[in-house]
């Protein structure tokens, strides 16, 4: 089974290519990078599309700045809407598999219980509204052949393109140049590992899921103050965590209070999905922040 990768260069791209690489099965994983294809150039996706041979296709491209968004709202829409359109219409006329990666921020965040994919969404920032449209024009187009997968809260060991790395790698620099982190504690999201992502698509893939609305998290959820004190103490910097408000931390974008999201959908069909902690202690091992057994994650 032939699977093309657009953002193969990405957090997630690129864990999906690792990931690949160590599965026995039959799927094989093909990258495009933006220099084969830039999503921006809508006209070039179905040229540039209709030359390569594929079962499926992952598209991890995203206009992801989620405060640059506000301002730049017609670059968000063509990047996280109209691109996958495009891609959903090709895949359609070949019958292959489109899978499309959106986002928790289409929600929100008035609810306190994890969302569900069948919760109806209500973005507050563009980039969620960007990604809601994304989901909508895909189904539209595509539905019987696609599959949106929601994550959040992403972190891996490639770095965020365009972010200068991830949130981890931010809380440890801070860390320890400062000696103190501040970070807001009135935001929950679902904290994710883009190793675990990676393993569930592929999986999803290679069993031929159903289409549809899939959430792909790590289990548990936390505050980015929470996410910070863990990441503190498993890599075991003496430096102080200081929970503020979001109001303290102002921020262009709007961002959802809670946006926490249900994985037991997918967990029925692959298996449960690891916790955050377990899944951060296997990042900062591979990282070399921590040495391997030497991490005092805490389970849930």
């Amino acid at each position: 089974m032939r699977v093309l990768l657009l953002g193969a260069n990405g957090q997630l791209g690129s864990d999906i290519l690792r990931v690949e690489r160590s599965r026995l099965d039959e799927l094989e994983v093909f990258p495009l990078y933006r220099r084969d294809l830039d999503v921006a150039s809508l006209d070039d996706i179905p040229k540039v599309l209709a030359s390569r041979e594929f079962d499926a296709l992952i598209n991890c491209t995203s206009y992801h700045k989620t405060d640059e968004a506000e301002n730049h709202a017609t670059e968000a829409f063509a990047i996280n809407a109209h691109a996958p359109q495009r891609m959903a219409a090709v895949c359609k006329a070949r019958g292959a598999m489109f899978v499309h990666l959106s986002t928790d921020y289409v929600f929100d965040g008035r609810s306190r219980k994890p969302y569900v994919e069948t919760d109806a969404p209500s973005p507050v920032n563009v980039y969620g509204a960007s990604k809601l449209l994304g989901e909508n024009l895909v189904l539209r187009e595509y539905a019987e052949g696609s599959l949106i997968a929601r994550v959040a809260s992403l972190f891996g060991v490639a770095g965020s393109s365009g972010k200068g790395g991830n949130f981890v790698e931010t809380m440890l620099r801070l860390a320890r140049e400062k000696g103190e982190v501040r970070v807001v504690n009135d935001l929950r999201m679902s904290p994710t590992s883009t190793m675990d992502v990676a393993r569930a698509l592929l999986s999803l893939i290679h069993q031929r899921a159903a289409p549809g609305i899939y959430h792909i998290v790590n289990s548990g959820d936390a505050t980015w103050f929470e996410f910070a004190q863990e990441i503190i103490h498993q890599a075991g910097i003496a430096a102080r965590v200081v929970p503020i408000t979001s109001q303290e931390y102002p921020a262009l974008a709007a961002r959802p209070a809670y946006s926490v999201l249900n994985n037991q959908k997918v967990a029925k069909l692959i298996g449960l999905i690891p916790h955050w902690r377990e899944a951060l202690s296997r990042y900062l091992v591979e990282k070399g922040h921590i040495r391997r057994g030497a991490s005092s994650a805490s389970k849930g």
